[in-house]
């Protein structure tokens, strides 16, 4: 009996040593495939976790709507979670330098835009990180169309009678800027100087908050993304008076431009896309890239971005690249001419 025990452990003992080589073995052909992986510039399977797109802005602006859009067809396409992560404070500046500084493994993007990746170069004289050398940009996802809009009890439906309110009061309209250096808040400077009338500006940390002042009265006017505004304007919460783009929009084609409203020359948009930080992989870029222009595409987004005042862009990450540095380039020299300062 002692024999065959004894002799059973060996046997035992001989199986857990093989089993042993078998996992030694399965490890080393493991290492050795990711080692020649390496060796060949390959990276493994993208994406195997979640992603995150990181919104500088509070929830309810047209930054975090667009962010959600995509994620859902990022999920849709990769089969991994998307989730989005806000981030307001400082005009997009917090959010945006945390995406920065991100690891570059296409694991953290962020939605960028006109105020953040353009105007505030020029805007912050400290700003944390650089808008173009610590990003990779990805895809330009859409241009909006800003709109102004005014709380219904304000006595006026026209950029005119705005005007003419506006002398008569000087200094008591508010104005709701969704963060300091947005679009939306240079908009309503451009319209002080050409329009020569004074308004007090308050800034909050995302379109969310400042159209419920707006909504509940706290404030007078405000130039903002139409996809927020126009559910309110539909529903006469809000009183729209006219685009702050070049040209009207499909969306509310009876609204007016602001240019054509008596300040010739006014034109003021946003525009809206992702971006990686600087040193992700080019094969992720372009992939991410790839799938996001697709979706652009589709009926079902085209309808639910156009539907919003928003026009989807798409193009290469090149594209995207040039369209950023132009911005930052035009944008300077409003700051400059409207002399503008954010501490």
């Amino acid at each position: 009996m002692r024999r065959q025990l004894e002799g059973s452990t060996i046997t035992s003992e001989k199986k857990m040593t093989a089993i042993q080589r078998i996992a030694l073995g399965a490890t080393c052909i493991c290492a050795l495939t990711l080692g020649n992986q390496a060796a060949r510039g390959q990276q493994p399977a993208y994406p195997v976790k979640a992603i995150r797109i990181i919104v500088p802005f509070a929830a309810g602006g047209a930054t975090d709507i667009l962010a959600r859009a995509i994620g859902q067809k990022l999920t849709e396409a990769f089969g991994q979670p998307v989730i989005v992560d806000n981030r307001p404070g400082a005009g997009g500046n917090i959010g945006t330098d945390t995406a920065a500084k991100a690891a570059p493994d296409g694991y953290t993007l962020v939605m960028g835009g006109v105020g953040p990746n353009a105007i505030n170069a020029a805007l912050y004289p400290k700003l944390p990180y650089d808008p173009v050398n610590d990003f990779a940009p990805v895809v330009h996802v859409a241009n909006v169309t800003n709109v102004l809009v005014v709380h219904p009890s304000l006595p006026v439906k026209s950029v005119a009678g705005l005007i003419a309110l506006a002398r008569a009061r000087p200094g008591k309209l508010t104005h709701a800027s969704s963060s300091p250096g947005s679009a939306g808040h240079l908009a309503g400077e451009m319209m002080k100087i050409m329009a020569r009338i004074d308004m007090v500006t308050v800034n909050y940390k995302g379109s969310g908050p400042a159209l419920i002042d707006l909504i509940s009265g706290q404030v007078d006017l405000m130039f903002d993304n139409m996809p927020p505004c126009l559910p309110h304007i539909r529903s006469g919460k809000l009183r729209a008076l006219a685009v702050s783009n070049a040209e009207r929009t499909s969306v509310l084609p009876d609204l007016p431009t602001v240019a054509e409203s008596g300040l010739p020359g006014f034109d003021a948009g946003s525009w809206f896309g992702i971006l990686a930080p600087a040193g992700t992989q080019p094969d992720i870029v372009n992939r991410l890239n790839a799938v996001i222009v697709k979706s652009l595409t589709t009926p079902e987004l085209r309808e639910r971005l156009t539907s919003q005042g928003a026009a989807p862009v798409g193009g290469t990450p090149e594209h995207f690249g040039r369209h950023i540095r132009s911005e930052i380039d035009k944008w300077a020299k409003v700051i400059k001419a409207a002399n503008v300062h954010v501490e």
